[in-house]
């Protein structure tokens, strides 16, 4: 770098305080980097000019001959010296708010759920009632997959049973073993209809009656279609032993595992039926 923008990152380096000599390097060159480049602009080498987020921006963007992780590298440096040198052009993050998963419900929540749809006053009504349970927590279908749910969708195929899901997402989902024979039954009673009843899958509030009628027995919460979608997450993500793949691997981001699988084939639907349409390994 040229000796102006080397004072100029000796001077922000020692008022930003790295903590040793390693992070002093790696600071001091993404300074001179940024100060040679300020230069090549016209800019005056004065820190409240040079690490202006604009500036920064600009360069980590645009400098040519930066690999991408070079460039989120230089960004992260940079803007950690300008917190530390011209504060007042950083003010703090705001932390930006994220959909966290739903707690997935208990075995035994489920249970009760169950129970309290065998002791709907009718036939239709216990069937719906299993049908919207069963759906949920045994195939992960929820709002226009669960509404558009018929009975001849769900089929005993490839060693199991499984749901054909049409709409913006149409795929075959596994049921889980637990709920094989209450969801056979459900679509049995349901035939070409919707399992969870209605004439009109795009008609609001469809499950509301169903989940009205499962509301406070026993002191159970008051079902969610999220919460049960999010239970048939964690027991599939338990039967694939997710959690230990992550934890050897040392991935903590959910990101990185959609770039990966993104390259990757997915297996045919008898291999899924092994993989998820099977009971919770003890």
């Amino acid at each position: 770098m040229s000796p102006p923008a080397a004072a100029f990152a000796r001077d922000v380096i020692t008022a930003a305080g790295p903590g040793g000599p390693e992070r002093a390097k790696n600071l001091l060159w993404a300074a001179g980097k940024l100060a040679d480049y300020a230069a090549s602009l016209g800019l005056d080498l004065a820190p409240g000019v040079v690490l202006h987020p604009s500036v920064a921006e600009r360069f980590t963007r645009c400098a040519p001959g930066l690999s991408p992780v070079a460039r989120r590298t230089l960004r992260t440096n940079l803007r950690f010296i300008g917190r530390r040198v011209v504060p007042q052009l950083y003010p703090a993050d705001l932390p930006l708010p994220r959909e966290r998963s739903k707690q997935p419900y208990s075995p035994a929540e489920i249970s009760g759920y169950l129970a309290l749809a065998d002791a709907q006053p009718t036939t239709g009504r216990r069937m719906r009632a299993a049908g919207l349970v069963c759906l949920g927590a045994g195939a992960g279908l929820i709002r226009g997959d669960l509404r558009d749910a018929r009975g001849a969708d769900v089929i005993t195929r490839s060693g199991g049973v499984v749901v054909t899901v049409r709409g913006a997402r149409p795929r075959t989902v596994p049921v889980l073993a637990r709920y094989h024979a209450r969801l056979l039954a459900a679509a049995r009673y349901a035939g070409n209809s919707l399992i969870c009843g209605g004439a009109d899958p795009h008609r609001r509030n469809l499950t509301n009656p169903l989940i009205i009628a499962l509301d406070g027995g026993d002191g159970l919460p008051r079902l969610d279609t999220s919460r049960l979608r999010a239970t048939w997450l964690a027991e599939a993500a338990d039967l694939l032993g997710l959690a230990t793949f992550m934890r050897a691997a040392g991935i903590s981001c959910s990101q990185r595992l959609g770039d990966l699988v993104a390259g990757l084939e997915p297996a045919g639907e008898a291999q899924a039926v092994r993989l998820l349409g099977a009971a919770r390994r003890r």
